[in-house]
Formats: C-alpha cells, sequence, structure tokens
C-alpha cells in the first residue's frame, strides 16, 4: 500500500483498520482513508457511477479502481494526519 500511495492515490475505501506503516505513508501522502458500511454492497454499488480499473486488473475485484461515485455512505476514519477513529472512537470503552 505505501508503494501506491506515494504514486498518488488520495483515498482508500475499506472496513478496518491499517497498519501503523500505511497510516505513516498516509500522513506522508495526505491520504484519507474511508469506511463503508459492511454487509451493505447494493446500497453503496448505487453510489457508484463509473469504476475505471487503473491497476493490476489481474486481480479482478481486487484490483486499484478509481470510482466516480454520487452520495456515497461512508465516514472517514483515518485522515489525513493519522487520526484514527478505530484508536480514538474506542478508547472510551476499552477496559485498561
Amino acid at each position: 500500500t505505501p508503494t501506491m500511495l506515494a504514486q498518488g492515490i488520495k483515498g482508500m475505501v475499506g472496513k478496518g483498520s491499517r497498519s501503523k506503516e500505511v497510516v505513516e505513508s498516509m500522513k506522508k501522502n495526505g491520504v484519507t482513508y474511508f469506511a463503508a458500511v459492511g454487509g451493505a454492497a447494493a446500497l453503496i454499488a448505487k453510489s457508484v457511477k463509473k469504476y475505471e480499473v487503473v491497476g493490476y486488473p489481474e486481480l479482478g475485484p481486487e484490483a486499484v479502481a478509481k470510482l466516480t461515485v454520487e452520495d456515497f455512505p461512508c465516514i472517514v476514519v483515518i485522515d489525513s494526519e493519522g487520526n484514527d477513529f478505530y484508536e480514538i472512537g474506542q478508547k472510551p470503552y476499552r477496559k485498561e
């Protein structure tokens, strides 16, 4: 992922946390990580207006793609400064 981020990717969509190495690369390259709602593929698909594979087409659904979306249901979970909602949002509920 850091190699791809260094090539100019400015946003990623996923459902889980990212490694420290990836978060550091996100900060360095000004990248934002969005979380989509798991299990909502039919809803999310309606928001995708254009899908263009830009790298690794042999990976099929895991290829790098450029999406044009409208009303895309997601939230920012790691911003370009490394603020991680997975850490910040869960912290008050953790037993130390």
